[in-house]
């Protein structure tokens, strides 16, 4: 094997170093082309981001936030019941001959209804009558044989035995004419049941009975119904949680008012108050029933009717109120954009209290009079520029509308749990 002279070894060591350092001084113009490539593009996009327009205003309605008197419901479903209910029946048997009533018509109490052929029982009247007639005169025979027998005892004329016959000869007669008089008193109640009267003041509902047909007191139908329908009440459910805050206040004497809606919440059919709860709680529903009263007076409730009820449990003075369109949700709880006097939003962390579709009581994070955006929230951040409209939000419809009125104080509230405080004015206290 030929080995390499020492001039050899030191020329291939050369090569390989004057190899290596091309390779580095390669890779080190690679290196320095690309910072430089890169450095101009971040350069340019720096350009253009300094170079571009600031996001234009964003356009939102506002509303004031404002103290009221709140009214706080107790809500629940129910249905409307009658007081009293009459299925009117024959107490007597026999033909039915008229009919006093027109269907739907109102009656009063002792008003005539229908009337049953009355000529069995004045048969019967004037036969029991005349049994008792004669009683009456046999008992007078025997008194006055008693008042005979009695002077010849006083003389010895006659023994002790004849005189305690006649006796009780006298007080059978007295029993037998006391029994005739029943007999006719009973006859006499009949014939009375042959005139039918309304028990109770009310609406008469379809007849269930012609005129012509024989009638019973057996019969389980009856004649007709008879609804009273003023006043009327009405039976619904609250949760059980809310039962001492009603009783606490019937304690105090009060007796809340009761207003009664449609399926729907949207027309308001009747004002009544309270009646009473009952007695206990339905440990199936964990509800309690709650019976209130209607005067009725235009007939708009009718028993069975499904309606929504709201009872008055408490009133919120000087409550701060918002629409519930302002209130949205985010990570750390619930919030509003507040808008400022530089034409800019603040986002603001609140508490609420007591709500429905389209109010909401503040209990702490916002003041009176601070603006509230109600519309607009796309492209809201927390400081960014607004372009402020006036509108105000419709109760009604839960819509923004432009608008230049005042809304009413006085607003009613649905009643919500809450465990929430009642300070209606904490200081605001601005996200960060």
């Amino acid at each position: 094997m030929n080995k390499e002279t020492p001039a050899q070894v030191f020329w291939t060591s050369a090569r390989r170093k004057r190899r290596i350092i091309i390779a580095v001084f390669v890779c080190l113009a690679v290196i320095t082309a690309f910072a430089i490539s890169g450095g101009g593009a971040n350069s340019l996009e720096k350009r253009k981001k300094t170079d571009a327009p600031p996001p234009p205003p964003v356009s939102v309605a506002i509303v004031s936030a404002k103290k009221s008197d709140v009214n706080v419901y107790l809500t629940g479903i129910g249905s409307v019941t009658a007081l009293n209910t009459v299925t009117v029946k024959s107490r007597v048997d026999g033909q039915l001959m008229e009919l006093f009533f027109n269907e739907g018509q109102n009656v009063k109490k002792g008003q005539l209804l229908a009337r049953i052929d009355p000529r069995p029982f004045q048969a019967q009247l004037t036969q029991a009558e005349g049994e008792m007639a004669r009683d009456q005169a046999l008992l007078t025979n025997a008194r006055l044989d008693l008042k005979r027998y009695s002077d010849l005892w006083a003389l010895n004329a006659i023994s002790r035995q004849q005189m305690d016959t006649q006796e009780a000869l006298t007080r059978q007669y007295e029993a037998a004419l006391k029994s005739a008089q029943g007999q006719v008193d009973a006859i006499k109640l009949q014939l009375a049941y042959c005139q039918i009267i309304a028990p109770i003041e009310g609406r008469v509902g379809l007849k269930l009975v012609d005129a012509g047909n024989m009638v019973r007191a057996s019969d389980t139908s009856g004649l007709v119904i008879i609804t009273q329908l003023r006043p009327i009440a009405v039976l619904f459910t609250i949760p059980e949680d809310s039962l001492p805050q009603l009783m606490s206040r019937v304690k105090e004497g009060k007796k809340p008012t009761v207003e009664i809606y449609d399926r729907e919440q949207e027309q308001k059919l009747a004002d009544g108050t309270f009646l009473t709860t009952d007695n206990q709680i339905d440990p199936s529903t964990g509800t309690v029933r709650i019976k209130a009263v209607f005067p009725n007076d235009d007939n708009t409730l009718f028993p069975n009717q499904f309606v929504n009820a709201k009872l008055l449990a408490d009133i919120k003075r000087d409550s701060i109120v918002i629409p519930s369109v302002a209130i949205q949700n985010g990570p750390k709880g619930k919030f509003v954009y507040v808008a400022q006097d530089n034409s800019t939003v603040q986002l603001r962390r609140v508490e609420t209290g007591e709500s429905r579709k389209d109010e909401s009581i503040i209990l702490s994070g916002l003041l009176e009079g601070e603006k509230v955006v109600v519309d607009g929230f796309e492209r809201l951040r927390d400081g960014g520029k607004i372009n402020v409209r006036r509108s105000e939000l419709s109760s009604e419809t839960g819509k923004t509308q432009r608008a230049t009125g005042e809304r009413p104080q006085d607003e009613t509230l649905l009643k919500t749990p809450s465990k929430t405080s009642n300070n209606p004015a904490a200081p605001p206290q601005a996200s960060k």
